[in-house]
């Protein structure tokens, strides 16, 4: 009879199992020799165990001699209670040790790259040994949460009804905002599968079969430059509603996340999260998913401008494109020197902001006198007198401008107001959901001068706006919303299109005719003519919604092997090469450039 490798688990032991003899197995902790005594600090997924071998025990002693750190151990030991002066209220199991009567070298562990107990590992080293790094503590935590999250997603939508159903991997390349991963065809030379980037027109589908709630956590694929909360590829909480409106979706949503929060994590959400319009969070705030811990808001002033001759402001305030915003910083004249202020002129730059214009504020009774700047002498009395008052400007304060496109200044100034927000620890309060609504249906892609869609095309318009469609697509709003929490959007969902000729219009809005929308969209069009009802959903990024409850500045920390942000897997060494009997069955050929490519990196 084989023999058993666990009658426990470490971090199960404690003071009702004493006296009894009990078999664990992990891996050595931490090994100590105390004077012919040895410790080992024995670690399985549940926890750690003070492990005693006394030369007493001479075969057990003999083979721990010899364990190091890692080695995979099992041992036989009877439970007892520590030593006076020797209890370790840190651990679950501290009150008890456990004294070795058999010891087995499961398997040896080499020395690793680096100390599961080291804080300041290169992620380059942390990464290509990711199966040692999620050893850590800290990461099995953060992974354990992820796992109880999705249990938790699971477990809300089966209970009001949703039915969870898979969606293909291998689909069709259509356009929905960023590049699609493409798969050759061996089948079927020249043609390509895409992996999807969502599983938009699916779950859709979905809708006219019938399902009327349906979720998946769904594995998404996108080809986009790389930032701490992207990934080439994620996983998203994927769901779809018939007979639903915008407000009925999002109150179960809220409800969802404010239960997960308090269930896991012991935080309590509001009892209803604010909604803002698309319209006012970028014009109070620069960007649409604000960050309401922060109590600074942008204040426009470029009406205020257009007359004066100064015309650093002047010409944005008199450009259909431009903007001119003020930011004001309470007491800020004393909270900032002027090379903090160099500094943040520097961090706008990154925005493609040319310059940050600022009045510190030093005595408003004394009016010009009372205001201290290099640009208020190019401003007139009663126009810096209407400034101080609209960004209701106190003594001591600090006021910074930006002026240039709306775009250079909604995007300097929303960073910089975060990054002051930060800095000067004027963070409120430390849970701030909120949810962005009427957004425009359409934007403008500066560089063809064509419609986009803001969401993507099947999203579907104020009711009482379908008519301008076609005559006027700038104007039309759409019943789109994103939840937003702590200037973070965890996810976003609208109501979809559920009427062909409304799709059509839309599709007209964005450039695509007739025979295009034919050609990538047909199988959508089709189905929308058999009794679409109507229908909307919603998709939250797993990822970012653990690494906020983790309280981890990268989404790479709760996904077990990440992509670095270049996009490769340095565990694996993928994207990689591959022969050319392979790529001749995909009927593919590397041009002559990807060929030196790959050579150079492979020398």
């Amino acid at each position: 009879m084989t023999k058993s490798l666990r009658s426990h688990r470490c971090g199960d032991i404690n003071e009702s199992l004493i006296d009894q003899t009990i078999t664990v197995s992990g891996w050595a902790h931490r090994r100590r020799d105390h004077g012919g005594v040895i410790f080992i600090d024995l670690r399985d997924a549940s926890g750690l165990l003070q492990v005693v071998v006394d030369p007493d025990a001479k075969d057990a002693f003999a083979l721990a001699d010899t364990v190091r750190n890692e080695h995979v151990l099992c041992v036989t030991a009877r439970v007892r209670a520590r030593p006076e002066g020797t209890i370790n209220p840190d651990l679950p199991t501290g009150m008890v040790e456990v004294y070795a009567t058999e010891l087995t070298v499961l398997n040896r562990s080499e020395p690793i790259p680096f100390q599961l107990d080291e804080d300041d590992v290169s992620e380059s080293v942390r990464l290509k040994y990711r199966y040692l790094d999620l050893r850590r503590e800290k990461l099995q935590k953060i992974f354990r949460l992820r796992s109880g999250v999705t249990k938790y997603f699971r477990d809300f939508l089966e209970a009001n009804e949703f039915v969870d159903i898979e969606t293909p991997i291998l689909t069709k390349s259509t356009p929905e905002g960023a590049r699609d991963y493409l798969v050759p065809s061996r089948v079927h030379a020249g043609e390509f599968f895409a992996l999807p980037q969502s599983p938009q027109i699916f779950k859709q589908l979905l809708m006219v079969a019938g399902f009327e709630r349906y979720y998946q956590i769904a594995r998404c694929f996108r080809d986009e430059d790389l930032r701490a909360d992207r990934q080439p590829e994620f996983t998203q909480l994927d769901i779809e509603t018939s007979f639903m409106s915008e407000d009925e979706i999002m109150d179960m949503m809220e409800s969802m996340m404010r239960d997960l929060f308090k269930q896991k994590i012991g935080v309590d959400l509001p009892a209803e999260f604010p909604r803002m319009s698309y319209a006012d969070a970028i014009e109070q705030y620069g960007i649409d998913r604000p960050d309401l811990r922060i109590p600074l808001t942008l204040i426009s002033v470029t009406d205020l401008m257009k007359g004066v001759e100064f015309k650093v402001f002047a010409n944005p305030a008199n450009a259909d494109d431009g903007r001119v915003a003020a930011l004001r910083v309470p007491g800020g004249n004393s909270k900032l020197s002027r090379k903090e202020i160099d500094n943040y002129t520097d961090f706008v730059g990154n925005y493609g902001a040319r310059g940050l214009a600022y009045i510190k504020v030093n005595d408003l009774s004394a009016g010009r006198e009372g205001l201290q700047s290099p640009i208020v002498k190019n401003l007139p009395d009663d126009v810096l007198a209407d400034v101080m008052q609209r960004v209701g400007a106190q003594d001591g304060d600090l006021v910074f401008f930006g002026a240039d496109k709306a775009k250079v200044v909604n995007d300097s100034l929303a960073a910089l107001r975060v990054k002051l927000g930060t800095d000067l620890q004027m963070i409120e309060q430390k849970w701030a959901p909120m949810w962005v609504v009427d957004f425009p249906m359409f934007e403008k892609d500066e560089g063809s001068g064509r419609w986009t869609s803001l969401h993507h095309p099947f999203t579907a318009p104020k009711a009482d706006q379908v008519g301008q469609l076609e005559s006027n697509p700038g104007s039309v709003l759409s019943r789109a919303y994103d939840m937003v929490l702590n200037g973070t959007e965890l996810g976003g969902g609208s109501i979809r299109i559920h009427q062909t000729d409304v799709q059509a219009q839309a599709f007209k809005a964005l450039g695509i005719d007739d025979e295009e929308a034919r050609e990538k969209f047909g199988f959508l069009l089709d189905a929308l003519k058999y009794g679409a009802p109507p229908h909307g959903g919603i998709a939250f990024g797993i990822d970012r919604i653990v690494a906020m409850m983790a309280e981890v500045d990268s989404i790479r920390d709760v996904i077990a092997f990440p992509k670095t942000q270049k996009a490769s897997c340095l565990l694996t060494d993928a994207p990689s090469g591959v022969d050319k009997t392979q790529l001749r069955d995909l009927h593919i050929r590397l041009s002559p450039s990807a060929q030196a490519q790959q050579a150079a990196e492979s020398d």
